[in-house]
């Protein structure tokens, strides 16, 4: 298995965990749980407003879902240049969260609607370390 299969297995390894805390567990305030934002738990309050919240993070789950299964067809299927593509097209569709889901999350930490209070630093993080792991494969792919 090479350094870019093995990033990428981590990866769906991680973000599966995402996708069954989307699923099964949406409130929780780990992982991908959207227990965090506090009007999770006001939307609750209006069944409509609370169904369409509850639409959109199926949505993501979905989402997250279908580039893990392609992931895996690339780990599996892929040539070595498909692999190597994959991994920049990752490093750049990852690094869009700092376009504007970031600026939001940080604003909205900022006026005290996420809780925990800096959860927008761990999440910032966590997308950077994912970025991160890419990088590094993709540094190893080429000295290796």
């Amino acid at each position: 298995m090479s350094i870019l299969q093995i990033a990428m297995l981590i990866f769906i390894i991680l973000e599966v965990l995402n996708v069954t805390t989307l699923y099964f567990n949406s409130g929780s305030k780990i992982g991908n749980g959207i227990g965090v934002f506090n009007a999770w738990e006001r939307s609750k309050e209006d069944e409509e407003m609370h169904n369409f919240v509850k639409y959109l993070v199926y949505w993501v789950a979905g989402t997250k879902l279908i580039f893990i299964v392609l992931i895996i067809v690339i780990i599996i299927t892929g040539s070595p240049i498909t692999q190597l593509m994959a991994t920049i097209v990752l490093i750049a569709s990852i690094f869009s969260f700092y376009w504007r889901l970031y600026p939001i999350m940080k604003s909205m930490d900022l006026k005290g609607q996420i809780s925990p209070k800096g959860y927008s630093k761990s999440l910032n993080y966590m997308i950077a370390g994912f970025i991160g792991i890419f990088v590094i494969a993709l540094a190893l792919h080429f000295l290796l």
